[in-house]
């Protein structure tokens, strides 16, 4: 058997439980680490001041930004490759996997000089307090200098993914992140670089993660062969790229947006309070970001494993194997959900005393934190139905799905609760938002279990006919 037939076998094969589980642990480790070294960041600057450490909080939408782009083409391109795998297309799997690629070069080194050119006034705009611009400005610089360091990443990661081939992505994130939190107080501390020195070891970090990502396709180990040779010249193939990854630009766009306006009000009602209200607001809502990226980490990587799964098993139209592969996801996902939002519910003073030394954003943190460990379980019934309908191409569905957590129920609470509430509106508005996506996505979740039922019906008629299932 080729490479090609035997990972095929593997994905339309192998036990459900034991795939999606084989899956999922190594993209969730690499995930993990990810969040863990941003967590990392936070946490040594959170050591230099309530102004530094609010000034990574201003940075992270831009970082948003960045990874949006790499989502939309690494998810984009994945999920077509994934369902182009499980057609048996192999050489067209080629031509989307490269021109994803190199695409997300160019739109990473466009980023990085429009960004340096505008590096003031984009500040401004994401709501750098006059105690922390030079402090963001400082740390913001090398970031966007590696935007298509970033971009690549994340596309090269989803492509090993798409395939299944999840351990290899895993290796060139984990060792890239663990390295990072190795040069933090290296940088930070001994070197006494402060804030730029965490950025210099994202910086660093990022770029060893992209050439051991980068090394797996040069030295063979992926079925995708990445070639400027093979760079497709069709419209439609970046059009299909862009329209299935779009739902995760949706979701990486309104977390941007989301932080700017949530940095934007803890600063504005703090400020009502007093300027010492002001930075503790916005240092506690950036902690508490960070850690909720660890909890929600887990819960996308169990997803991110899946996807392979369900795109390889839906397009070689094996319909039992992506109804039992979404059950079991999703209520593997629930349970490790509500364990981890329990701990950190019941621990979340002294995680926030972890990060920092200061009684007032500990105070306005472990709120904040223990409202959005309530919530967090719920959120996984969008999470299973996103994913499931981006990876079955279904453009339209996972959209809206991709809209509702930080935007369209989000948005509209952190403008409208701290107008009647004060700082306590910034403090719950995402929890609500994920209490209100959980309702709405759960007649989504009933529509796609309708959905792949029917499919499987239709599919064992057409089988007793003797005739290919539509």
């Amino acid at each position: 058997m080729t490479k090609e037939s035997q990972q095929f076998d593997k994905m339309v094969n192998t036990p459900i439980k034991k795939l999606v589980i084989t899956l999922g642990i190594p993209t969730i480790i690499s995930m993990l680490i990810t969040a863990i070294y941003n967590i990392a960041d936070t946490f040594f600057v959170s050591q230099l001041g309530k102004a530094v450490s609010g000034a990574v909080s201003v940075v992270f939408p831009l970082q948003a930004v960045i990874q949006a782009i790499g989502f939309t083409l690494g998810m984009g391109g994945g999920s077509v490759i994934s369902s182009l795998l499980g057609q048996k297309k192999d050489k067209e799997a080629q031509e989307v996997g490269s021109s994803s690629f190199y695409l997300a070069l160019a739109l990473g080194l466009l980023i990085c000089v429009l960004a340096l050119i505008f590096i003031n006034p984009l500040l401004n705009l994401l709501g750098a307090t006059e105690n922390g611009f030079e402090h963001a400005k400082n740390y913001a610089q090398y970031i966007v200098i590696g935007a298509p360091i970033m971009t690549g990443s994340f596309v090269l990661n989803n492509l090993l993914r798409s395939e299944g081939k999840s351990k290899l992505a895993m290796i060139g994130l984990t060792v890239g992140g663990l390295l990072n939190i190795g040069l933090d107080p290296l940088l930070i501390n001994t070197f006494n670089m402060g804030i730029s020195g965490a950025a210099i070891a994202t910086l660093v970090s990022q770029t060893i993660s992209f050439l051991i990502l980068l090394s797996m396709f040069v030295f063979k180990k992926s079925i995708i062969k990445l070639s400027p040779y093979v760079i497709s010249k069709q419209f439609a193939v970046y059009s299909e790229i862009l329209k299935v990854g779009f739902p995760s630009f949706c979701r990486q766009g309104f977390v941007c947006l989301a932080t700017i306006l949530l940095n934007n009000q803890a600063s504005t009602y703090g400020e009502m309070v007093g300027p010492e209200v002001n930075d503790a607001a916005q240092s506690a809502m950036g902690i508490v970001g960070k850690i909720i990226t660890v909890i929600f980490t887990v819960s996308l990587g169990i997803g991110q494993g899946y996807q392979p799964v369900c795109g390889y098993n839906y397009h070689s139209k094996r319909y039992e194997r992506v109804k039992e592969a979404t059950l079991f996801t999703f209520y593997f996902m629930t349970c490790v959900m509500l364990v981890l939002s329990t701990f950190f519910f019941i621990f979340a003073e002294n995680v926030m005393n972890l990060f920092i030394d200061d009684s007032m954003v500990v105070k306005f943190g472990v709120k904040a934190l223990r409202w959005q460990c309530f919530a967090m379980p719920f959120v996984t019934v969008n999470t299973i139905c996103n994913m499931t309908y981006q990876s079955t191409k279904q453009k339209a569905k996972a959209t809206i799905l991709s809209c509702c957590r930080q935007g369209i129920f989000f948005i509209p609470l952190i403008l409208l609760l701290p107008l009647f509430i004060g700082l306590d509106g910034v403090i719950v508005s995402q929890s609500i938002a994920d209490l209100i996506t959980c309702i709405f996505s759960i007649f989504f979740f009933i529509s796609l279990i309708r959905e792949i039922n029917n499919k499987i019906k239709n599919s064992n008629i057409a089988g007793r006919m003797g005739n290919q299932p539509e």
